[in-house]
């Protein structure tokens, strides 16, 4: 007798979990780096990076370039180079962890900007796997550990970090199939790159002196940022800005992790949230499920 319901990852989300393993990952250099970098320079970097490696690879894709290409790379872009710049910012004053589960406060934003902006309201399920993983979330955030009443500037920036990180989110999936997705990848990268650099003027940043930890470090998160744009474009032409916020929800479970290998300690706490985490993405593919099955 077969199961009631069926649990079935596709190949996208399946490749989206894998990324997010690889972005968790990406906050513990990053921390390391602003020991002796600074951050607008090294976001701008970074980018560089990735651009010129996926324009390296994918070359011939440059052809054929569209207006809608550049608007949606240069708006992409410049969501990713507020929302890098200022996490990086941030983590200047606080942990590789603690980033990473204030950065991960923009899952409940994803839903309301795509009801606000492309007028897909998330439904019941949805909302109840969002919940879920917000409230795991909440409960990773005691992972920082000695956290204040008030809030400083490292914990600003980071919290403005994720209206971006929802922003970029949105506008990959309000662009999905009508843009190619590796021109429109090198092109982000390539403005984020930009957007980064220029905003060390207002900044009052002046270059950083490039030591070969800082090159390396800069050189290994840009291929990692590259591999992670690209299958974030590629894959959410098919999976819902929902479903892609649930997924990515696990980030902070992955960098608890690094930093777990790094010293840090992950209290009973911190656990539950993975749990609730994973729970919130089961409970919104459940959804996906029973809609197809009534379908039939």
């Amino acid at each position: 007798m077969k199961s009631p319901v069926a649990i079935k990852v596709s190949r996208q989300e399946a490749t989206l979990i894998l990324i997010t393993m690889l972005w968790g990952a990406t906050f513990l250099i990053v921390h390391h780096a602003m020991r002796s970098a600074s951050p607008f320079f090294f976001v701008g970097i970074r980018f560089a990076v990735a651009a010129l490696l996926l324009a390296a690879v994918f070359w011939r894709s440059l052809g054929g370039m569209t207006a809608k290409d550049l608007q949606a790379g240069g708006l992409i872009g410049f969501c990713i180079a507020i929302g890098y710049s200022f996490q990086t910012w941030g983590m200047q004053t606080i942990s590789s962890s603690q980033s990473a589960f204030m950065t991960a406060m923009y899952v409940p934003l994803v839903p309301l900007l795509q009801w606000i902006f492309l007028k897909r309201p998330p439904r019941l399920m949805s909302w109840c796997g969002i919940v879920l993983a917000f409230i795991g979330l909440l409960l990773l955030s005691g992972n920082s550990g000695g956290t204040t009443a008030g809030l400083g500037i490292g914990e600003c920036v980071t919290l403005l970090s994720t209206l971006a990180i929802a922003g970029e989110i949105i506008l990959i999936s309000g662009y999905a199939g009508q843009v190619d997705t590796k021109r429109v990848t090198i092109i982000q990268l390539a403005a984020a790159s930009l957007f980064s650099f220029l905003f060390m003027v207002p900044a009052g940043e002046s270059a950083t002196h490039l030591s070969s930890s800082v090159l390396l470090s800069a050189a290994g998160l840009g291929l990692m940022s590259a591999i992670i744009q690209l299958t974030m474009n590629w894959a959410q032409q098919s999976v819902s800005p929902t479903r892609a916020t649930v997924i990515y929800a696990g980030e902070p479970v992955w960098a608890g992790v690094a930093g777990r290998i790094a010293g840090e300690v992950l209290p009973s706490l911190a656990l539950l949230g993975g749990v609730l985490i994973v729970a919130g993405v089961l409970v919104s593919e459940l959804k996906l499920r029973r809609r197809t099955a009534r379908g039939k």
